[in-house]
């Protein structure tokens, strides 16, 4: 018994220190696997800190871009760019505005806010927005607001105003730019001028836009025309001022115009620009032409003699006759330019041949549409040639253009006889010049434009300026509906300036001008004469009275050498 009293006793004794051993192992096992899983979370943590750290510090030295995708933040990033005139005066420019937006859950008292904002704007109709309220939903109370009008909604105090932060584009000199400039849609798409046609560019980063167009000259010839809208009751008008040598426009003018700031549909024709979308039979002007492109062909020279012209001749049952029964049955070739006979501009055209004229006036850029800086580009009408239509076109009558392709061919037939491309954007390439006409049409055709506008015979004396040397020929033309002529005439005049070195091409054009009984005609022939009221409605006493004026104002701003008014080629007026 007591042997197995003691062999219990033992065996307890060993079964207990089992479990205490065992139970010590286990303990530490745990232990192990604890620090374990704190060394594994500390390794994790630090190299998360590490990753962090790596990534601060590379996007501490990488270089700031300007590009965001997110919609969110797009107003950092301009959305069209800059546009600018050839002096880097601002056309066009995007800035940053606000949208206030009202939530009508979050406004407390309705009506104590309408009292609010009366009083803040108290020439608004506040009806739209009473309605608004009444429906309860998020709508825009202003779009395009300033910092500084922000700051005065926000004073009011109301949670339920918001503000979105975006962009407008705006146009600082309002109507002065809006034919040639065009406009931007509400989804920011140029939909006409030079913002629809360099759309893209305009999105691009740094890529402003740098026209041709002198800001001040554009102002100048702009306030002529409205003054003299006023003067001859036209329902339009429309200039160009061009370089004659390489094509850049400096100012093109339309009217009437409008506020680019507006943002206004324009669906009424009469805001066609009428300086190169509009398409008219422009009259005699086309009369250079004509003899430019006898002389070219070497059919006959300027003071080649055309005897006997008859007051009227028909062709094909229709009657041609000269606008003055005054002018002389004999002429050269010269007179009959500088005295704008159609008789005479008929003999000159049926020497050159229908063929030769057509091909003349398609090499000098008037029968078929022009290529430009801007969409808004007149299709010339396409007809029919023949022996009439051959008379006809020689003194403008039945063929049709644009007045920017008009001012093109005066700038060929008077610059050398080089092709030209006008233009309304900078360009800084070199123009490699092309010539397409002999060198002798221009030295013979530009003393012939000086007597137009400088000798007693010439339709154009209202527009010899003192110092400015200035050449020139006038068209009066009626205008054709459907086919059938009215009493509506459309006068032109185009100068070039100064003559004896061509440098500029200024072309204004009259749409329905009506002669006015008051206005006060100023000769420029130094005798001090004046002549009070119309006599007739032609452009020799409209688009030239005007073209002077414009000239004098820019003149200095050309900085053109002054001249003396007598020059080498300059044949003095009679008495």
């Amino acid at each position: 018994m007591k042997i197995k009293k003691e062999n219990s006793k033992t065996r307890k004794s060993f079964y207990f220190e089992e479990y205490v051993q065992t139970s010590s192992n286990h303990l530490h096992e745990k232990l192990n696997i604890n620090h374990e899983r704190v060394y594994l979370l500390f390794f994790i943590f630090f190299s998360l800190i590490f990753i962090f750290a790596i990534k601060i510090l590379l996007i501490s030295i990488e270089k700031p871009t300007n590009s965001y995708s997110s919609k969110n933040l797009n107003y950092y990033k301009l959305f069209r760019n800059d546009i600018v005139d050839r002096n880097g005066v601002l056309i066009a420019r995007n800035i940053s505005v606000y949208n206030a937006a009202i939530k009508p859950s979050l406004i407390n008292n309705k009506k104590k806010f309408i009292i609010k904002l009366k009083l803040l704007y108290p020439d608004l109709d506040l009806s739209s927005v009473k309605k608004n309220l009444k429906n309860n939903k998020y709508f825009y109370f202003k779009k395009h607001i300033s910092e500084e009008e922000r700051l005065k909604l926000w004073n009011l105090g109301e949670k339920g105003l918001l503000f979105e932060k975006t962009q407008a584009r705006i146009y600082p000199h309002k109507n002065l730019f809006s034919h040639v400039v065009g406009q931007i849609n509400s989804d920011n798409f140029g939909i006409s001028g030079i913002e629809k046609s360099f759309d893209e560019e305009l999105k691009k980063e740094n890529n402003s836009i740098v026209m041709t167009i002198d800001s001040n000259i554009q102002y100048l010839i702009r306030n002529e025309l409205i003054k003299f809208q006023k003067i001859f009751q036209n329902i339009g008008s429309a200039s160009i001022l061009m370089d004659i040598n390489n094509g850049e426009i400096i100012s093109m003018v339309s009217l009437p115009d409008f506020d680019l700031n507006k943002r206004e549909n324009i669906y009424d024709k009469k805001y066609i620009n009428r300086a190169s979308k509009g398409v008219y039979e422009l009259g005699s002007v086309f009369k250079t032409f004509t003899l430019a492109g006898a002389i070219n062909e070497g059919v006959i020279k300027t003071n080649t003699e055309f005897k006997n012209l008859p007051k009227k001749i028909t062709c094909a049952g229709r009657t041609i006759g000269e606008y003055d029964d005054k002018i002389p049955s004999n002429l050269t070739a010269e007179q009959i330019l500088i005295r704008s006979g159609n008789i005479g501009s008929v003999r000159i055209a049926q020497k050159i041949g229908e063929e030769k004229m057509k091909n003349f006036l398609q090499s000098i850029g008037l029968l078929n549409q022009i290529k430009f800086d801007i969409q808004e580009v007149g299709q010339p009408i396409p007809f029919r040639w023949g022996k009439c239509k051959l008379a006809t076109s020689s003194f403008g009558h039945g063929v049709t253009t644009t007045l920017l392709q008009l001012s093109k061919g005066y700038a060929i037939v008077s610059n050398g006889g080089f092709n030209i491309k006008p233009r309304l954007i900078k360009d800084n390439k070199k123009i490699k010049k092309e010539r397409i006409l002999k060198e002798q049409v221009s030295k013979e055709i530009n003393p012939i434009l000086s007597k137009i506008v400088k000798t007693k015979e010439g339709t154009a004396n209202f527009a010899n300026i003192a110092g400015y040397d200035v050449g020139g020929k006038t068209g009066t033309a009626q205008k054709s509906f459907n086919g059938i002529y009215s009493k509506n005439k459309i006068n032109t005049f185009v100068a070039v300036f100064p003559i004896s070195k061509p440098k500029y091409v200024l072309a204004v054009l009259l749409d329905e001008p009506k002669p006015n009984k008051d206005y006060i005609y100023h000769y420029k022939d130094g005798s001090g004469w004046k002549l009070k009221g119309t006599p007739y409605n032609t452009a020799g006493w409209t688009s030239v009275e005007i073209a002077g004026k414009i000239i004098e104002k820019i003149g200095p701003i050309l900085a053109i050498n002054k001249i003396d008014f007598y020059n080498d080629h300059v044949v003095k007026k009679s008495n």
